[in-house]
């Protein structure tokens, strides 16, 4: 009887040797090429690889149409609109101060707007869009630098605008252009006289950039000019509305407690995004999430008013201002006195803003940063 084992290891004869069976290959498969060339049969078609699903944290890619030049970027609103804007857009920020934790990705100048060199950005960048914030508001400052820094950097910023065919203008300007009077309305529409210069004489420059930027919109109809007037903003903004929340007993005048409005800094931040849409043009105001008594604020704000007659006020802050002991000259007395609310159903209505900010979250922040401070 043989053996498996030896029967396995001996090699068959010549004769009984048979060639390995090979598989048939199955009937819809591809003949693989041979000498003579390409096999007939079609070849079947690759599949198209599928995209992989976006990743909790990516932002999308920038446009390629066009960067967005922002004036003023190293101030607080400048750099909060920078932040969000580059996500989705090339930033070119533009101010004489440092931008140190700026994003990398954001192209920062630090010259100032009324050099020539503001020219080459136009000349050497691709700008789908301006937003000017590079607006001075100090009231220290001599009336010949405002004048010369608010309306003589902007009127060549819209001689560059005018050369380089820029399609996109949006000035942040503000509702004291309206102006504090005792025969205002309750709530002041786009189409109300620019008055607050007639008793701040400090509003005068901004009243004039406001003016400026109508002329504006009215002579290039080719460029998508965007007006905003936003009510007080407030945060963490160093304004006069912002600086007067913060302290321990602000000065009320006697006998006045006129209604106010605040509006976040955030909540400004996406009225500018909003308005840097395609289609978007005109002159809008911007309000926050409702109104409040001065004194309510003041208090909600975490301080306890101090009640002056207003003589007595005007007095006390011409002597804290020659002093260098306040900020707020007495011409500013107005807006204590009196009503300046803006109505904002334009910005709901064509812009799409609705504030998301409470007015507890807004004074929230306030009392948040003065407490830091101190």
């Amino acid at each position: 009887m043989p053996n498996p084992h030896t029967n396995n290891r001996t090699k068959p004869t010549p004769r009984r040797a048979r060639e390995p069976v090979r598989e048939r290959p199955p009937a819809r498969a591809p003949v693989a090429r041979g000498v003579f060339g390409r096999s007939a049969q079609p070849q079947p078609r690759e599949q198209p690889q599928r995209q992989a699903e976006p990743t909790t944290g990516t932002r999308a890619k920038p446009s390629a149409e066009g960067a967005v030049l922002v004036t003023g970027v190293c101030g607080r609103l400048g750099r909060l609109l920078a932040r969000e804007l580059h996500r989705t857009d090339r930033v070119v920020g533009v101010d004489r101060r440092s931008f140190d934790d700026r994003p990398k990705d954001i192209l920062h100048h630090q010259i100032d707007m009324r050099r020539k060199k503001m020219k080459d950005i136009f000349r050497g960048r691709d700008i789908r869009a301006v937003v000017h914030l590079g607006i001075l508001h100090d009231p220290r400052r001599s009336d010949r630098e405002r004048h010369s820094w608010n309306i003589v950097a902007f009127q060549k910023l819209l001689d560059y605008m005018t050369q380089y065919n820029v399609p996109k203008l949006v000035v942040l300007s503000g509702a004291n252009v309206y102006g504090p009077q005792p025969n205002n309305p309750q709530f002041l529409t786009e189409d109300a006289p620019l008055l607050g210069a007639q008793q701040f004489g400090g509003m005068r420059d901004l009243v004039e950039l406001d003016m400026l930027a109508q002329s504006f919109f009215w002579r290039q109809a080719d460029t998508e000019t965007v007006i905003l007037r936003p009510c007080h903003i407030v945060g963490r903004v160093h304004n006069a509305a912002s600086n007067y929340l913060r302290l321990e007993r602000p000065v009320m005048v006697m006998g006045f407690d006129p209604m106010m409005q605040v509006v976040h800094e955030r909540d400004v931040v996406r009225a500018i995004q909003l308005a840097l849409q395609p289609g978007v043009r005109g002159i809008f105001n911007i309000r926050g999430p409702g109104e409040m008594p001065l004194s309510h604020l003041v208090r909600e704000a975490g301080g306890r008013p101090r009640i002056v007659p207003s003589p007595l006020a005007r007095v006390a802050l011409d002597q804290l201002w020659k002093l260098r002991l306040s900020s707020f000259p007495s011409e500013e007395l107005d807006h204590l006195r009196y009503v300046c609310m803006v109505d904002g159903s334009r910005a709901r209505t064509e812009l799409g803003y609705e504030p998301e900010h409470s007015i507890r979250r807004v004074l929230r922040d306030v009392r948040r940063l003065r407490y830091q401070l101190a």
